[in-house]
């Protein structure tokens, strides 16, 4: 006999009524004991919750801070030169026009200041939160080609207090929501020359003359925000604690000692002398001290710095560096409490937003500014049509970090170059130097060595031989013996 099938429980729709599904997060409660956590929440679109004048106000303070605190301008400054570098290297192939294209970029951005200009952006957008570049004509610039970049501090991008629809903040868009004008005052509104000349006009410029650097955090967002706003307040905070610690020690240190009674003071019966509370008494060094009648010296006991202050200081800083992906030693400056291991180990979460952050540099600034440049140069040097689609799209390489042990790592460039997984471009790209170029000087190393080997071997009354390559000097060639024919 087969079995009976399970029979199915059918719910009618009138009893959906009846049942209550309940599910609750622990977050979405308002309690009595979390109402101080969320007290200023808000539901505010991205571009009214960053408006110009909370933008204002965090961006004052985080310059203040980056001014006044070694280890907040520390911070942003290793940021800035991490991600840009002291150098930038274009690859753009291998032919002679490519070759000559890199060079004339790399000239022009020396005598432009390109490279320093950026480090000054990157930190401006990790401190205000955004930077802004305007491309202009220079006619003093040493160089064929008189683009500039012109740095602006993003007080002068303000908009009208009476905006458009299609306005925010001083940036105009088009229906697409593409930047198509950015309002850019005359003078900086922080500026006393700016209310003594009346410059405090506006002017529009097209976007195509705008380079506007800054992380979109959030959706609809079209102005930045302080990258170290959420540990601006820990910043005051530790420059206020060590001004306290510092400034009670320096109290305690000038106490030399204090004078102490048990007794009673003295009524006509044996006891203390009297003395008032809070005497100074100033002695000469090197003397032997008589106290007052009933009285003993003790040194005073310093209690500050207290010994955890420096873990304190060193959690502070290690939660400030974390918005920014930077790992505990490199906020700090410090590494004595790693071991090469976990140094490297932490470097690679670093490394890996260092890389990101890159790529925000490149779209936003690196290749609009190529993409300017080449509009002048294939003007300048009158290039075809198939010589401008050669130099059309660079590939940006960076320095990268160097190794504790050079050793170790030329083995392991050695093994990559020779199965393939490492190219001397790349090698060499990342080092900050032009592939070509070095190889070029490799080759004429080699040829001027072998000419001065066989001129010293003339010299000897020797026959030329082939230059000893690979040879030391406690290993010289040995000549050919023509004996054995």
């Amino acid at each position: 006999m087969a079995p009976k099938k399970a029979e199915r429980q059918i719910i009618k729709s009138s009893d959906l009524r009846k049942i209550s599904v309940r599910g609750r997060y622990d977050a979405a409660q308002s309690t009595n004991e979390n109402a101080n956590l969320w007290s200023n929440v808000d539901a505010l679109s991205a571009a009214q919750a960053n408006s110009p004048s909370v933008r204002k106000v965090i961006r004052n303070r985080a310059r203040y801070e980056t001014s006044n605190n070694s280890y907040a301008s520390g911070i942003v400054t290793t940021l800035a030169n991490d991600v840009v570098g002291p150098k930038i290297q274009i690859q753009l192939g291998n032919s002679e026009n490519q070759q000559k294209a890199e060079a004339d970029f790399q000239r022009w951005a020396k005598a432009t200041r390109l490279w320093s200009k950026l480090r000054t952006a990157r930190r401006a957008k990790a401190v205000d939160g955004e930077a802004f570049a305007q491309l202009i004509t220079n006619p003093l610039i040493n160089s064929s080609i008189k683009l500039d970049i012109l740095l602006i501090e993003c007080d002068q991008i303000e908009g009208y207090f009476t905006a458009k629809d299609n306005e925010v903040d001083g940036i105009k868009f088009d229906k697409y929501q593409n930047p198509i004008q950015y309002r850019l005052l005359t003078a900086h509104p922080g500026d006393y020359r700016t209310f003594n000349m009346g410059k405090t006009a506006g002017t529009w410029i097209d976007a195509k003359y705008i380079l506007h650097y800054f992380d979109e955090v959030r959706p609809g967002q079209v102005r930045g925000v302080s990258e170290i706003v959420a540990p601006l307040s820990l910043f005051g905070q530790l420059r206020a604690y060590t001004v306290a610690v510092l400034e009670t020690a320096r109290r305690a240190a000038e106490i030399s000692g204090v004078m102490q009674t048990d007794l009673l003071p003295d009524n006509g019966v044996q006891g203390a002398a009297s003395l008032e509370a809070g005497t100074i008494m100033d002695y000469e060094r090197n003397t032997i001290i008589g106290l007052p009648e009933g009285y003993k010296y003790q040194g005073l006991k310093a209690e500050q710095p207290t010994t955890t202050y420096p873990e304190f200081k060193k959690e502070l800083i290690n939660e400030t560096g974390r918005c920014l992906n930077m790992p505990a030693n490199v906020a700090n400056g410090d590494s004595s409490g790693y071991n090469y291991a976990s140094g490297r180990l932490d470097h690679q979460t670093y490394d890996r937003s260092i890389n990101i952050d890159r790529d925000g540099l490149e779209a936003q600034m690196l290749d609009r500014i190529y993409s300017a440049w080449l509009e002048n140069y294939v003007v300048v040097e009158e290039l075809s049509f198939t010589e401008t689609q050669e130099i059309t799209i660079p590939e940006w390489y960076y320095a990268g970090r160097g190794h504790v042990d050079p050793k170790k790592e030329a083995d392991a460039d050695n093994v990559r170059l020779k199965n393939g997984t490492l190219t001397k471009t790349t090698y060499y790209a990342n080092q900050g130097k032009d592939a070509k170029r070095q190889e070029a000087i490799r080759i004429g190393e080699l040829i001027d060595g072998e000419v001065a080997w066989n001129k010293a071997r003339t010299a000897a009354g020797l026959e030329p031989a082939p230059y000893p390559n690979g040879l030391t000097d406690s290993e010289p060639a040995q000549p050919e013996d023509n004996n054995n024919e």
